[in-house]
């Protein structure tokens, strides 16, 4: 109990919370056809780390983070933009914002000489569950210990305000939500604000993914943000049942996952001193799920009898 608590607690926690959170703002992505904007946030955290670097001198996680959420921010404000004011579609002016700002970040290693810094940019890729240990976790009584719980990894913190803040979101604006996934127009005549709805929606995924990349990298956010929604919808036609299977999904696979990726290897004879990335056998559990709700879930069975397929 003791090695659990200081070793595997705090990750499996933090997982599963970030998992939640992004699966719940997934929900409303899917519908409104823009899943690719948390990969598109997630491409764009290293200009962000770089410039950031550069201005400040340091390589201090916090500093780092903050130049991911700016660089972010900017993302979802030029995505907008050119949608806007380009009339193109949503997925095309992700993938040149993405794309351009990631080149951006590239760049900028050079020209600063920042590339000969060992920038920590793996993190933001992978994650550094493994790492979040509680040192004091040494029994049931931390619990409830002040002094033990002052001692606990700032990832689980952070994660968990945020996912308050994306409940929140959720809870006073989800007629919003609702009206502005399936019918805007309708929305906007009604005054539903989907516009405001809309900006506040990719805002709030910004601050979910840059709270997650230091604790769980951007891999697990990507999958997180698609995969569990992706197989509810495959699994109802009702948002309340999607939102509780997405929710379902997103446990799975942070605890299926975490498992997997510390013991998996050894239960099939590989060893039990060899393990892999948590957060890359999370999002595989997570595009595992989406594949069996893809072969066997209720819509898609009943869409391939009405076809004859």
């Amino acid at each position: 109990m003791s090695d659990f608590m200081m070793f595997s607690l705090v990750p499996l926690t933090v997982a599963v919370i970030i998992s939640m959170t992004c699966a719940l703002l997934g929900n409303f992505l899917v519908l409104r056809r823009q899943s690719l904007i948390g990969d598109a946030i997630s491409h764009v955290a290293l200009p962000g780390i770089v410039v950031s670097f550069v201005l400040t001198g340091t390589l201090a996680s916090t500093a780092m983070m903050l130049g991911a959420g700016v660089s972010a921010l900017v993302t979802v404000v030029m995505i907008e933009l050119i949608r806007r004011l380009g009339r193109v579609e949503a997925s095309a002016a992700m993938g040149v914002v993405f794309t351009s700002l990631f080149a951006l970040g590239v760049l900028l290693l050079e020209w600063h000489g920042a590339s000969g810094v060992h920038l920590d940019v793996e993190h933001a890729l992978y994650g550094n569950l493994e790492s979040l240990i509680w040192f004091d976790g040494t029994g049931p009584a931390a619990l409830v210990d002040p002094v033990a719980l002052a001692d606990l990894p700032p990832q689980l913190g952070r994660a968990a305000w945020v996912g308050l803040l994306v409940v929140a979101f959720l809870v006073v604006f989800r007629r919003h939500l609702v009206l502005g996934s399936f019918d805007p127009d309708f929305a906007a005549s009604v005054r539903a604000h989907p516009a405001l709805v809309d900006l506040l929606l990719v805002t709030l995924v910004a601050i979910a993914a840059i709270a997650a990349f230091e604790a769980v990298g951007s891999i697990i956010v990507i999958a997180m943000f698609i995969c569990p929604a992706a197989a509810a919808r495959l699994m109802t036609n009702r948002l309340g049942r999607q939102i509780a299977w997405s929710q379902l999904f997103a446990v799975v696979s942070a605890v299926l996952g975490y498992l997997l990726a510390g013991h998996g290897l050894g239960w099939l004879g590989f060893g039990f001193d060899v393990s892999v990335s948590a957060a890359g056998m999370i999002a595989t559990v997570a595009g595992l799920i989406l594949l069996a709700a893809c072969l066997a879930g209720p819509r898609r069975q009943r869409t391939g009898a009405a076809t004859g397929t």
